[in-house]
């Protein structure tokens, strides 16, 4: 259980879900060639899931001084299992995500692919040690990871299955990954600044240089409420351009009711929020507004089958 904590299991079991959604949900149901099996997809969704792993655990190596201050119920490394053991788990988690996406990349015929998983532990890695305590640029680098592992379905599914025969329709589907990518990105930057409102206090005697310690919690909120705006206009347009005038009404609902109303809900309460208690609440809301925006991708298809 340790371990399992260590990682932080349930957020890897939602990028597990999400992947597999994009997969069985989307992909499988639009009768097209894939570039992988089965198997090697899982062995795609077990390649990302190690290196977000890895992630995790680098994260709370360099973490321990703020996570005492903020979460000291949740401090692991140093009280449950030493540093060293830690280091050690990391290795293994990166290595074996590097390795299968090595043979990933040349079971498609692209190794240059396997450049990205690099790219991926690098980044993590960085953002551990020194980019997450940058302003902002921390939060854009675990705001990328998070819809470059949509993107990476494109990459390694669509792209090395593309001919001249299927071309316009593959260009379709990277075009609704890259969409539901840029979803992810979206909700996750705004998320990760929610969280440094709620960690501002272990952060500032850390020394962070955070978006809520440079410009203040009042300055900042205002901030959050002003890009909490921009997903929902943008996905308004969207169920406006796509669902409404292909007369896609349930996936227009579902829209409505689990996406944008959560999010207009999230900008009047992020508004007045003050506590460390309020933004975790409020980022506990951003992630389900992840979840079920995600989920759309199946509802989406299925209400496109049901119009036929």
């Amino acid at each position: 259980m340790i371990f399992l904590k260590l990682i932080r299991y349930q957020n890897l079991l939602m990028l597990a879900f999400m992947q597999l959604l994009f997969r069985y949900g989307f992909l499988k149901m639009q009768n097209i060639n894939l570039a992988l099996s089965d198997w090697q997809y899982s062995l795609l969704v077990l390649s990302t899931v190690l290196l977000a792993a890895a992630g995790y655990v680098i994260n709370n190596i360099f973490d321990q001084g703020t996570d005492t201050e903020n979460k000291p119920n949740n401090v692991i490394v140093g009280k449950k299992i030493s540093e060293t053991t830690a280091y050690n788990i990391y290795a293994v988690l990166n290595i074996s995500g590097v390795a299968i996406g090595f043979y990933l990349s040349n079971a498609i015929s692209k190794p240059g692919f396997a450049s990205l998983f690099i790219l991926i532990a690098a980044s993590l890695y960085l953002y551990a040690t020194s980019l997450k305590q940058i302003m902002i640029v921390g939060n854009v680098i675990v705001a990328l990871l998070l819809a470059f592992s949509v993107i990476i379905i494109g990459f390694f599914d669509i792209y090395p299955a593309i001919n001249e025969e299927n071309q316009r329709q593959m260009a379709n589907l990277f075009s609704i990954l890259f969409d539901y990518a840029l979803f992810a990105f979206m909700i996750n930057f705004i998320r990760e600044i929610v969280k440094d409102l709620e960690d501002i206090k272990g952060d500032l005697s850390q020394e962070m240089k955070t978006l809520p310690i440079v410009l203040g919690v009042s300055k900042t909120t205002k901030l959050v409420f002003a890009l909490g705006l921009i997903p929902i206009f943008s996905i308004l347009i969207y169920i406006n351009k796509y669902f409404i005038s292909n007369d896609l009404l349930i996936i227009t609902f579902y829209a409505f009711l689990f996406v944008v109303a959560p999010l207009i809900y999230f900008c009047i309460k992020i508004w007045t929020a003050k506590t460390k208690e309020d933004f975790h609440t409020l980022s506990l809301l951003l992630k389900w507004v992840l979840l079920f925006g995600i989920i759309s991708v199946l509802i989406l298809t299925l209400n496109i089958k049901h119009n036929a």
